[in-house]
């Protein structure tokens, strides 16, 4: 642990952290001897609540899934953007952390982190000249990045080659699809530009890169083939790259996988053998640590279907999130402390779990329940009108896409099984 990670674990936290009841001065690795408790009704509500059991479990799953597929993980830390989490993530065997822009790369430096892949191509100059700085100035820090285009890649080169000249930059070429995110459209665009990357004086052509996740709409079978032409675009991409001798480095790095089909990734780049070098397989899945009851718990059903046993006690949700009842204006509708500044609504809206009475032994199931709609702090809960549900009662949701959620918070709790308070972690968006 370096000695930003460790002041962050013993910062001191001042009264309108979110979430917790402080009154006064509280340093963070004292959160756990208070004795909260999210059950008992003592905290602010809402409070984000992550299960270290859950955590725990899906660390250990993921890293045993990459070991059989003989991929390596490099998670995407924008999903959690927290030094505490990417600090397990590297003690549970990942490869590197995968960052979305310089900043986020600059957080992660400054806690520790020792390689990262820039799933994206920097464009401002001020961003890559400040990834410049960072490898002239601690050459035992790597970075690879990404480009798609020629221009792209002329900017990278310039900025560089002036301002850290002793390095060539590892860069991934970027495959896409039609209609898609970023990513060079075609294998004869990527070889085009595999040949500018490889003769660029600050540049090294390093491997081939692509983002499947996108396509995770109503149609599954297009959305599925989407999945399976990029992945074959890839997987011709590295070879015919290989064969024209464009690679440079010990090895070839590979990557896609985001959280919605790294099953089918980590089985497409299992069979892309017989290269020049050795290949490095990195998977990218950054929902994993904490999964979610939407978006991800539906695709991992999918993955089920597909894989069978092997994925029966697959990754699990850790994160939830617990508002109190604030009002009950109207029968069948209650008024929660949780809205858009709290959880995420991009993929669809949070999904009520169970609710519980400060007092009472356990939580009970919140069946015939959903939340239809959210301003900035409320949420309204439908449910039926003879339900008991009253004025301080708790309510735990479960939400779809984690990503938006974890920016919403600045510190989240740690909890055990009987949800405990047992520690905090810390975001930076």
């Amino acid at each position: 642990m370096n000695e930003a990670l460790r002041a962050l674990q013993s910062q001191t936290l001042l009264p309108g952290v979110k979430g917790l009841p402080l009154q006064a001065p509280l340093a963070q690795d004292r959160i756990a001897a208070q004795g909260y408790c999210v059950l008992d009704g003592r905290l602010s509500y809402p409070v984000a609540v992550l299960r270290q059991s859950t955590l725990d479990h899906n660390l250990r799953w993921m890293r045993e899934f990459a070991e059989r597929a003989g991929a390596l993980l490099a998670p995407h830390g924008k999903t959690t953007m927290s030094p505490q989490l990417f600090q397990a993530q590297l003690e549970a065997g990942a490869w590197a952390i995968t960052l979305a822009t310089v900043p986020q790369l600059r957080v992660a430096h400054r806690f520790g982190v020792r390689r990262v892949l820039l799933a994206n191509q920097p464009v401002a100059y001020a961003d890559i000249e400040s990834l410049a700085a960072l490898l002239r100035e601690d050459e035992g820090f790597e970075a690879w990045v990404l480009v798609d285009s020629s221009a792209g890649a002329a900017r990278l080169n310039e900025v560089v080659r002036r301002h850290a000249p002793q390095r060539r930059l590892p860069v991934l070429v970027e495959l896409g699809l039609s209609g898609g995110r970023t990513g060079a459209r075609g294998i004869d665009a990527a070889l085009a530009l595999a040949g500018e990357v490889a003769a660029a004086s600050h540049l090294r052509l390093a491997g081939i890169e692509g983002y499947e996740g996108l396509w995770t709409g109503a149609d599954r079978a297009a959305d599925l083939q989407c999945v399976q032409d990029l992945l074959a675009q890839m997987l011709d991409a590295t070879r015919r790259c290989d064969r024209a001798g464009l690679f440079d480095g010990e090895e070839i790095l590979i990557s896609a996988g985001g959280s919605a089909y790294f099953d089918l990734v980590a089985d497409a780049f299992a069979g892309l053998d017989g290269l020049s070098r050795p290949l490095r397989r990195v998977l990218r899945s950054g929902c994993y640590l904490t999964s979610d009851h939407g978006l991800y718990h539906g695709l991992q059903q999918e993955m089920r279907t597909r894989h069978g046993a092997e994925f029966r006690h697959g990754l699990q949700p850790a994160l939830e999130l617990w508002a109190m009842v604030q009002s009950r204006p109207e029968p069948g509708l209650a008024l929660l402390t949780l809205g858009k500044r709290d959880a995420s609504y991009d993929v669809e809206l949070p999904r009520p779990l169970q609710w519980h009475r400060p007092g009472e032994p356990a939580p009970w199931p919140l069946r015939e329940a959903r939340i239809a709609r959210m301003n900035d702090q409320h949420a309204y809960l439908e449910l039926p009108p003879e339900h008991p549900l009253q004025v301080g009662d708790l309510i735990a949701v479960g939400i779809s896409h984690p990503c938006t959620t974890f920016d919403k918070w600045p510190l989240m709790l740690l909890s055990d099984d009987s949800y405990r308070v047992v520690g905090a972690i810390n975001t930076f968006f």
